[in-house]
C-alpha cells in the first residue's frame, strides 16, 4: 500500500523506469478514480555506523534514477520528526515523495473501466493448456478448486494475442508458450496490522535500509488509519499465506527497536501476502511475435505503482509485435470512480446511506449493497472486505459478520 517513487531502485533496471513511470501516471489516476491517498513521505533510518555510511550512496542512488527530492538528516532532526522512534537512530534520509495508497481500489477502478472499454471477465478459472493456431490462440481453461463462484468457467478461450501478467502463477503460462528464463519461488511476507489508536504514533513510513533481497521492516502509516509492520521476505516451496510463529515474532523484535510504543497498542490483525519473486532481481518481460505473446513476469511489491506503466510497456511490445497499429492513439477517456475508503476521505454519511452494519469501519447497508450490485459485484465475504473495508475493523467481524450475511446474501 505503498506508491514508491522507485528512488531506491536498482539503476538502470526495467523496474527503476517503469517505476518512476507508473508512480506520476498513478497518482493522476488516483485522482481521477477517486482513490485515496495520503501524501505522508517517508524517511529511510540508519540505525547502525555502517547503515549510516550507505545513506549517501542511496541518495546519489536516488538522484541517478531520476528522484531529486530526496535529502540526508542528522539524528536531532529525524528525531523532532518522528519523535517516537527507538533509541539509537543516527540520521536518516528523507524521501517526501513516498506516499500511501489505497491497494485494493486500484484494481477495482481498471477492472470497472476495463468493461467500459468492452473487456469481459472470467473467473475462477485457470489457464491448463494452450494452442497456438495460425492467426488464433486457443487457451484451455480449467475451473479454479478454490473457486466459490457459482458459474463455471468456459472450457476455452479465444485470442488473437495473449498478455501473460498472472503473477505467481506467470511462469506457469509461460511454459504453456513455449518461454523460459524465470522460474517464480513466492516470496512470503508477514505483516502485522496495528488498531487506528496506534496512528498517532508515526507521521510518515519508516523505512529500513534495504538488503540485495528486501527493502526490509518498515513500520507505514496506511490510508485506512492502522499502523502496519512488516513484512518479512522469506523464500517458500508453496503457496501458503499462512503466518508463522517465527515470522512474528521477528516482526515484533524489530517493531521494538524501530517505534518501541507500538508494541503496547492492540493488534487487529496479521496476514501474509506472497511476493512473484524470480530468480533475477529485475522484471521479466519479453514478447514473442511467433506467439503473439507478451509476458510480464516477476513483478514484485513495487507492482502497484508500476502498474500503469506496465501497461503501457505491454502496449508498446504489442506494437512491437504487430500487434497493435503502430502509432494508435491511445483511449484514456475514464468514466470510472469507485467509493473513497481513506479515513480522512469518506464522505459524510446520509439517512439514505442506511444504518450503520459494520461499527469499526463505519460501514452502512447502502455501500454493502452497492459493492454487490454493478458490473463487477462482490461476490464473496473477501471480495467485501476490499470493496468497503467492512470486517476488517478492530473486532473482525465478531459483532458485524452474521449481520453482513444476511445484509448481502454473502457467505464466508
Amino acid at each position: 500500500a505503498i506508491l514508491h517513487t522507485g528512488f531506491d531502485a536498482t539503476n538502470g533496471s526495467v523496474e527503476a523506469a517503469l517505476v518512476r513511470r507508473g508512480y506520476h501516471l498513478l497518482r493522476e489516476y488516483a485522482k481521477r478514480a477517486g482513490i485515496s491517498v495520503e501524501e505522508t513521505g517517508a524517511v529511510l533510518v540508519a540505525w547502525t555506523d555502517e547503515q549510516q555510511e550507505v545513506l549517501p550512496s542511496l541518495l546519489a542512488k536516488a538522484e541517478r534514477n531520476g528522484y531529486h527530492d530526496a535529502a540526508l538528516i542528522d539524528a536531532p532532526t529525524l528525531r523532532a520528526l518522528e519523535p517516537h522512534l527507538g533509541p539509537g537512530s543516527l540520521g536518516g534520509l528523507m524521501v517526501p515523495g513516498e506516499h500511501i495508497i489505497d491497494p485494493w481500489s486500484v484494481s477495482l477502478a481498471h477492472g470497472l473501466e476495463a468493461i467500459t472499454h468492452a473487456a469481459t471477465f472470467v473467473f475462477g478459472a485457470e489457464v491448463s493448456g494452450v494452442e497456438i493456431g495460425t492467426d488464433v490462440t486457443t487457451l484451455r481453461i480449467s475451473p479454479h478448486l478454490r473457486s466459490r463462484r457459482p458459474q463455471r468457467p468456459p472450457a476455452t478461450v479465444v485470442a488473437r494475442h495473449v498478455v501473460n501478467a498472472a503473477g505467481l502463477h506467470g511462469d506457469v503460462v509461460h511454459r504453456h508458450f513455449g518461454g523460459t528464463g524465470f522460474t517464480i519461488r513466492p516470496r512470503r511476507g508477514e505483516l502485522i496490522v496495528f488498531d487506528k489508536l496506534a496512528r498517532r504514533l508515526v507521521s510518515r513510513t519508516i523505512l529500513p535500509v534495504p538488503t540485495a533481497t528486501t527493502k526490509g521492516v518498515l513500520v507505514a502509516p496506511t490510508v485506512f488509519g492502522n499502523v502496519m509492520l512488516g513484512p518479512t521476505a522469506d523464500d517458500i516451496d508453496d503457496f501458503s499465506t499462512a503466518t508463522t510463529t517465527d515470522g512474528l515474532a521477528r516482526l515484533l523484535a524489530q517493531g521494538r527497536r524501530i517505534l518501541p510504543a507500538l508494541l503496547d497498542e492492540e493488534i487487529t490483525a496479521t496476514y501474509a501476502g506472497l511476493r512473484a519473486a524470480t530468480e533475477h532481481s529485475d522484471y521479466q518481460l519479453s514478447a514473442d511475435a511467433d506467439a503473439r505473446y507478451v509476458a510480464l513476469g516477476g513483478i514484485r511489491s513495487t507492482g502497484l505503482s508500476a502498474a500503469m506503466a506496465l501497461a503501457e510497456e505491454a502496449d508498446r511490445l504489442l506494437t512491437e509485435i504487430g500487434a497493435l497499429p503502430s502509432g494508435a492513439p491511445a483511449d484514456d477517456s475514464m468514466a470510472v470512480r469507485v467509493p473513497a475508503l481513506g479515513w480522512a476521505d469518506r464522505p459524510m454519511r446520509t439517512p439514505a446511506d442506511g444504518r450503520i452494519v459494520c461499527h469499526c469501519e463505519q460501514v452502512d447497508e447502502g455501500a454493502l449493497r452497492a459493492a454487490c450490485a454493478g458490473p463487477l459485484p462482490a461476490v464473496g465475504i473477501d471480495g467485501l472486505r476490499r470493496r468497503t473495508r467492512a470486517l476488517n475493523g478492530r473486532c473482525q467481524g465478531f459483532f458485524c459478520s452474521a449481520e453482513i450475511e444476511l445484509t448481502t446474501g454473502l457467505g464466508s
